[in-house]
């Protein structure tokens, strides 16, 4: 078979994060040639210009595709028309075999998008998650229904897709990314991740990542972040290490009040735009807490069995282990949450977590899919059993 050309798009830091171990197992595979495309928030200022992280990596970027405007506001459809566009373009000019996409935010969905009118296949990771509370849900679906391939992350995910009408001979349960970046990724020692940031968490502190709901009749983004920020003043003895909001409608208004948060409680609390995938992990494996809305509060804290709190209904739906502790987006119940959480007897309860997306090699597996799948094969709507998936499940041995 001759060499293939995945083209790996990455739009945001916390994907990049998750598709790392792919594109550097993609870059050394014989079969396979890695053309990987950066945009969103990667190149965009007021986001942070996380392409930072990637050029540091030293990974190979065969094309930078502007897509956001630096002033915050502008409408979600017409960010997607632009990357459509920008991106229909892209693959006129330089046609992968195969486009490899991951999750559910809005840029992406524009890019299946544009692969789908070019007949191009589309690969695509963690279909079939469920997030009632984001406007994510249903751009995940639809990136399933253009995929001709995909890489859910647990079986529950894996037997949705094929309740979705997806041939069980195109669901590979591969496991978790962000799973297998925890027990393969060197961290910092707490030391390292003291001077690395600059502030002091030898103390006690809790991860914070606060994303807008962005699902019909949720509350404004300033209304959201509020509550969160009433209800990290009102609990002692824990220092909040915050990171900024991501691209979404409303994200610069909340990570402006995290910022002001931070600046009121120069003691108390920290705020970084982006810490990067090592320090992320080390400041995961090190803090008393993880607490906002972030995807990875509830998909990779279980396996740290580190405490939890999920606020709000950004992320109803996904699949809840031990560890995590659920509660409305509203300052007195945050605040009880909290106080839960940080509990001895909630941290034992936390180490029991198991975590579902254990999938071993979960990058391998995805690369030797890439290099074996019959792309020519016609996609058929399945209506048939679904069978029983296991992550831990070997695949084209």
């Amino acid at each position: 078979m001759s060499q293939r050309t995945i083209c790996v798009v990455t739009a945001t830091r916390a994907e990049y994060g998750l598709l790392r171990p792919v594109i550097r197992k993609l870059a050394a595979d014989a079969g396979l040639r890695l053309q990987l495309a950066v945009t969103g928030a990667h190149l965009c200022a007021r986001l942070g210009s996380t392409v930072r992280e990637i050029e540091a990596d030293g990974v190979p970027i065969a094309a930078r595709l502007p897509v956001f405007l630096e002033q915050d506001g502008e409408p979600v459809a017409r960010t997607i028309a632009r990357t459509l566009t920008v991106f229909d373009e892209y693959f006129a000019a330089h046609r992968p075999d195969a486009v490899l996409l991951l999750g559910d935010r809005f840029e992406i969905f524009a890019v299946a998008a544009a692969a789908a009118g070019r007949h191009i296949p589309i690969a695509h990771i963690s279909g079939g998650d469920v997030t009632l509370g984001a406007a994510d849900e249903y751009y995940r679906h639809c990136i399933s229904k253009m995929a001709a391939l995909h890489f859910p992350s647990c079986a529950d995910s894996a037997a949705r897709l094929v309740r979705m009408g997806e041939e069980p001979g195109r669901v590979f349960c591969v496991g978790g990314l962000g799973d297998e970046n925890i027990r393969t990724l060197p961290k910092m020692t707490r030391q390292e991740l003291c001077a690395s940031t600059g502030f002091d968490l030898m103390q006690p502190f809790a991860l914070v990542t606060y994303h807008p709901e962005t699902s019909a009749g949720a509350p404004h983004p300033a209304v959201q972040a509020e509550a969160l920020c009433a209800a990290m003043a009102a609990v002692p003895g824990v220092f909040w290490l915050i990171t900024g909001s991501n691209a979404d409608a409303g994200g610069q208004v909340c990570t402006r009040k995290m910022q002001e948060f931070a600046a009121a409680h120069p003691d108390r609390a920290g705020f970084i735009q982006s810490l990067g995938l090592r320090r992320y992990l080390s400041a995961m494996q090190y803090a008393a807490l993880v607490a906002g809305n972030s995807s990875s509060g509830v998909v990779e804290t279980p396996t740290f069995g580190v405490p939890a709190v999920n606020i709000g209904q950004r992320q109803a739906g996904r699949l809840l282990c031990a560890n995590v502790l659920c509660c409305p987006a509203e300052a007195p119940a945050i605040e009880e949450a909290l106080r839960t959480a940080l509990t001895p007897a909630f941290a034992a309860r936390a180490r029991t977590a198991r975590s579902p997306y254990n999938g071993g090699d979960t990058s391998g597996k995805i690369c030797r899919v890439l290099r074996r799948f019959d792309f020519a094969c016609c996609k058929t709507f399945y209506d048939g059993p679904v069978p029983e998936f296991d992550p831990q499940r070997s695949v084209f041995e």
